[in-house]
């Protein structure tokens, strides 16, 4: 077997690892929290009854591992549950517990939107950081450099609901021409929901976008001392041959790292962003769903962030993995 189909094998293996032990980390983290799930939901009115048929419902009255092992293996069909929201109302008339929608009925928009707003983000953010990354690197100690650099820094240093409020005062306030509110829907024609999504897109480009710039830059500048690159310019290679020729296919496997890692952050971490632009994301719906104890939502929610997180991760290993020399052209 070829060294890379061998390496992306146990790769792949240990994401799947990796995974299984996930699932079990956020359905043990729910399940230790305090509190009655069923007495929060029902209200402390309801009686011993009511609650009993409750927790018969939802299979709460079975073991841990069992309702771990039906909730795993309903996933593994598509299959997240039953919504809690709207089972605390009683039925009138049937002492039964009111009927909820699916989860998956629940995410799916929610979803979409936050993956459209990543999208839209890293159509922005992953072409300029690289220009950016690269052009630093060719123009090192420059002018062009340090004002990109010092940029960079300070844009880390903002945290996401800063950089988010100064651009509604901005641009909402100071100078409207753009929407503070993102409040989209199904029915929200393309246009318009790019124009709803500017101010979070925005947001999010200035955070990230600093990240993969400087990861650029440092890999770039790291390869330039190298011997071959030192051979390359003896050659008589120009300073933009070296960079783009050379530097930059053996960079690849740390960019692709961070670009990773950045894109992972686009769809687990907009939580806040989400919430301050009022954006009907996946996010959004897993502060709600937190907030109203609904826990198929939030084990959901965190399932989908885990495996976009090992997903992403997988592809920067596999990259990085096959944009190798040594396992492309093995002795």
């Amino acid at each position: 077997m070829h060294p890379v189909t061998r390496t992306v094998l146990v790769r792949l293996g240990y994401g799947l690892l990796t995974l299984f032990v996930v699932s079990i980390v956020i359905f043990s983290a729910i399940e230790f929290l305090p509190g009655d799930f069923t007495q929060a939901i029902l209200g402390q009115l309801a009686t011993p009854e009511t609650i009993a048929a409750f927790r018969k419902e939802l299979g709460l009255d079975q073991s841990a591992f069992t309702r771990y092992i039906n909730w795993i293996g309903g996933v593994l069909q598509g299959d997240f549950g039953s919504s809690f929201s709207g089972r605390g109302q009683l039925t009138s008339g049937t002492g039964g517990v009111g009927r909820s929608r699916e989860v998956a009925d629940l995410i799916a928009p929610r979803l979409w939107n936050t993956l459209f707003l990543a999208g839209l983000t890293a159509l922005i953010a992953v072409p300029l950081s690289l220009f950016l990354g690269i052009t630093s690197a060719l123009y090192r100690n420059s002018l062009y450099d340090r004002t990109v650099n010092v940029t960079s820094l300070t844009t880390i240093s903002f945290p996401e609901f800063f950089v988010a409020y100064i651009l509604i005062l901005i641009f909402g306030s100071l100078w409207p021409v753009l929407p503070t509110l993102a409040n989209v829907d199904d029915t929200t024609p393309f246009s318009e929901r790019l124009w709803r999504s500017a101010l979070p897109a925005m947001t999010l480009t200035l955070v990230i976008i600093a990240h993969m710039m400087r990861m650029t830059r440092a890999a770039i500048i790291n390869l330039l001392a190298s011997p071959y690159i030192q051979m390359a310019v003896l050659s008589g290679a120009s300073r933009s041959e070296v960079i783009v020729k050379h530097a930059l296919p053996n960079a690849w496997a740390p960019i692709a790292t961070v670009i990773a890692f950045n894109l992972a952050y686009l769809v687990v971490g907009v939580v806040v962003v989400e919430v301050v632009f009022v954006y009907p994301g996946i996010g959004q719906l897993m502060v709600d769903s937190v907030t109203s104890r609904n826990i198929p939502v939030v084990q959901a929610c965190a399932l989908i962030f885990a495996v976009t997180y090992i997903v992403l991760n997988l592809i920067a290993d596999i990259i990085g993995i096959i944009t190798n020399p040594r396992l492309l052209h093995p002795k």
